[in-house]
């Protein structure tokens, strides 16, 4: 489907892969590429997993578009904004296959996801806005707020903590982690599960309870654009 986002079927089950350098920065273009690979697994009402490469999913937005100027900025967070927003309504059920470090925008996908999976290692896991001097986006707090623990929302957002993938889990970033040799079985293992429920129960209950999420999604964009515009 594109060199930034492999597309792979088998069985229902679509894993998009993503690729952009070493750190799999999250460009417009990926982004890009990401809508069009969700537009064809729920062509293919498919189970959808979601990994990187080895050692990491993403280290965040691409910070040339990021520093290129306001505009380039704000349309990158806006867009980014809204593909979390998809993700978290997505009809089909969203693993996240985790192959190392999660970083901002990385740890916002794992955010957006059904089901978590990481791999055991040194790795880092977390939003780090303000430990390189960004100020945390409305959108990305209400994700954190709704999906984090408690402590763990605190100390990432205003603390920039990062977290290992075994405290990753207590903070509710992954729900398990696995040795990285069994990462894609693990995940497959999940995504087959998950084949298994009905559906439209999922895709109804989902939007029921993440209503309130979503709703204060939509008016964090409106205000990310507005503030950072």
């Amino acid at each position: 489907m594109s060199e930034l986002i492999t597309y792979h079927l088998e069985d229902g089950i679509a894993t998009l892969t993503l690729s952009n350098g070493k750190v799999n920065a999250i460009s417009p273009d990926v982004i890009a590429a990401f809508n069009a690979a969700l537009d064809q697994a729920v062509t293919d009402r498919a189970v959808v997993i979601i990994t990187g490469q080895p050692g990491i999913l993403s280290g965040g937005y691409d910070l040339k578009v990021m520093t290129s100027g306001p505009k380039e900025a704000v349309s990158l967070v806006t867009s980014g904004s809204t593909l979390a927003r998809r993700l978290l309504s997505h009809p089909f059920p969203v693993v996240v296959a985790c192959p190392g470090h999660a970083v901002a925008k990385g740890a916002f996908l794992l955010l957006s996801a059904d089901y978590r999976l990481g791999v055991d290692g040194p790795f880092s896991i977390g939003l780090n806005e303000v430990q390189i001097g960004m100020t945390m986006h409305h959108a990305g707090i209400e994700i954190a707020r709704d999906r984090l623990g408690k402590s763990a929302f605190q100390r990432s957002v205003v603390n920039g903590e990062m977290f290992n993938p075994q405290s990753a889990v207590a903070a509710g970033y992954l729900d398990v982690v696995v040795a990285a040799e069994e990462l894609q079985g693990a995940a497959l293992a999940a995504a087959r599960q998950l084949k298994k429920i009905n559906m439209i129960a999922h895709k109804n209950t989902k939007l029921k309870v993440r209503k309130a999420l979503l709703e204060a999604l939509d008016n964090a964009i409106i205000l990310d654009q507005e503030h950072m515009g």
